[in-house]
This record gives C-alpha cells, sequence and structure tokens, in this order.
C-alpha cells in the first residue's frame, strides 16, 4: 500500500470543493463506511493519492418523507435501514436487502451510497430499488442533478459519477410509497455470499379487475450491471393475477437476462435461477399487497 493524503469533509460542499480541487492533479478516492475501499487499498493498482473522508458529513445522514418521497441520505447505514420504522413499515423488501449484505460488521459501517457506488452487478441493494424507480440525486462542482438509478450503473464497478461528484440521496418517488415489493437472493451458502441472482418484483393491484399494474422485475448478477426484466414487465401489465401468469413472467425474465458462466456457477443455472426467483417475489409482493389491503 502506497502512502496517501485524507482529507476530511466537514459537509456535502466542502467535500465536492475537496474532489474539484484535488482530481486535477491527483487519483482521489471517497471513503464512506469503507468496507469496499479498505480492501480495495490491500493492491497497488487501486492506491490512490488523496482520500477525501465524507464519514462525518451530516447532511448526508437523513432519512425521512418529503413531497418527492422517501429519500435516503447516501451516507445511510444498512443497518439504520433495517432499524428504521418507515421502511419496516413500507419497505420490507429494502429490510431484506440490507440484511442480506456481509456481515454484521459491515452492515454497521457500510453505507446505501457505497453500495451503489461500488458498481458491483450482485449488489443487493440495487434491484429493489430500481424495482421501485428510485432515482438518485448526485452533486458536483457544476451543480447537482438527478436521474434514474438504472442509469446510473454504466458496467462492472462503473458509474456515471465524474470525478469531482458525490453521489448524494437516494430517493423513492411518492407515488411509489408502499408499493408491494419482494426481494430474493440466491447464494453458495446462507451467510456473507455473493449472490449468483437476486431479483426484486414490485406490483400495484388493480383490486377491482384483479389485474397486474406498473409491474417491475430487476435483476442482479445477471448482466454486467443491474437490469430491469422489460419483457417480463410487458407481459404482466394489465394481465389476469395467476399463478401462472407469474411463472411465465419468471420464464420471460430469464430471457431478459445476460448471465456467464464462471467458476460458480453456468449460465443457464443462473436463467433457471431467475425464472423461479421471479415467480416467487412475484408471489411474495401479491401476498404482500393482500395483506395491506
Amino acid at each position: 500500500m502506497r502512502p496517501f493524503e485524507v482529507y476530511a469533509a466537514k459537509d456535502s460542499n466542502h467535500a465536492v470543493a475537496l474532489l474539484a480541487q484535488h482530481t486535477a492533479t491527483s487519483k482521489v478516492k471517497v471513503i464512506a463506511g469503507g468496507t469496499d475501499l479498505l480492501a480495495d487499498l490491500k493492491f497497488s493498482a487501486h492506491s490512490p493519492d488523496v482520500i477525501v473522508d465524507i464519514s462525518r458529513v451530516e447532511d448526508l445522514k437523513g432519512l425521512k418523507i418529503t413531497d418527492e418521497g422517501l429519500n435516503i441520505g447516501a451516507l445511510v447505514t444498512h443497518s439504520q435501514i433495517m432499524r428504521s420504522p418507515i421502511i419496516q413499515e413500507m419497505f420490507p423488501a429494502l429490510v431484506d436487502a440490507a440484511h442480506s449484505i456481509g456481515a454484521v460488521q459491515t452492515r454497521n459501517l457500510g453505507t446505501l451510497g457505497g453500495n451503489l457506488v461500488t458498481g458491483v452487478p450482485s449488489m443487493d441493494s440495487g434491484p429493489t430499488l430500481i424495482a421501485l424507480d428510485a432515482l438518485v440525486n448526485i452533486i458536483g462542482s457544476t451543480g447537482r442533478r438527478q436521474l434514474p438509478l438504472i442509469d446510473f450503473f454504466l458496467g462492472p464497478r462503473k458509474t456515471v459519477l465524474k470525478p469531482d461528484e458525490l453521489l448524494a440521496e437516494i430517493i423513492i418517488p411518492r407515488q411509489n410509497l408502499g408499493k408491494p415489493t419482494h426481494f430474493l437472493k440466491f447464494g453458495l451458502r446462507k451467510g456473507q455470499a455473493l449472490a449468483l441472482v437476486n431479483v426484486a418484483a414490485s406490483i400495484w393491484i388493480d383490486w377491482d379487475k384483479n389485474v397486474f399494474v406498473a409491474p417491475r422485475i430487476a435483476l442482479g448478477a445477471v448482466a454486467p450491471k443491474v437490469i430491469r426484466a422489460p419483457k417480463a414487465e410487458a407481459y404482466l401489465e394489465g394481465r389476469t393475477v395467476t399463478p401462472e401468469a407469474m411463472a411465465e413472467a419468471g420464464r420471460i425474465a430469464s430471457t431478459d437476462a445476460r448471465p456467464i458462466t464462471d467458476f460458480r456457477a453456468s449460465a443457464e443455472y443462473r436463467r433457471d435461477l431467475v425464472a423461479v426467483l421471479t415467480k416467487r417475489a412475484l408471489e411474495a409482493a401479491y401476498a404482500l399487497g393482500q395483506s395491506k389491503r
């Protein structure tokens, strides 16, 4: 590990100023919980010249309902998500996703923003948020911009963030507050496992007609980034809710996936997992919707 300089940001504006000051001449990394970066620092190829510490930036730690929806600061930890009464009530799928991330020590330190910025295709936080049409607010030296979370990812460990930008906030739109959603993950062991496949599904139901409305299916670990399953969503839209429809949506979702074969699983096995997990996620989201009627 090479030596580097560390600057502690006082607030988000100060953090952006530090990034703008140093990115022109130095290789800069941002640290929050550090659960990913500290592992990377063991390898010289990832060694930065400057680290900007944002772990004490209070204005990135909010979690509240606003006119926009549910606003989650980038520095909210996975443990805070699990303990939040708002999230427990409205989005138990987010609690399940947070619980599947690492060990308790990782969840206590690791942040939602850090998990997203790392950009790993098998991330556990991404699918549920994408299934809820989440937005992200990004701040930088030229101002603030907002975009859908699904457009935030470019590929493995690549995002749209510019060198002088920070992910500031994740927003679940107001129209999706309380939307029945379910998250499932399949790994090679029960705890602290990378996902072979993870799936999140969210649905509204027109109870008068008993049909799917605004179905969303998000898939992780089966493409270079977390993706939606657009053909499966289109199949479900306006269709009568039946077990057969959910099973068919799972099959279609497996064709939306673009998995690879590696030492952990074959592409064919991952497609089978997508079909099964999508069906189960839809069933669980429907059951949740029934319980909230």
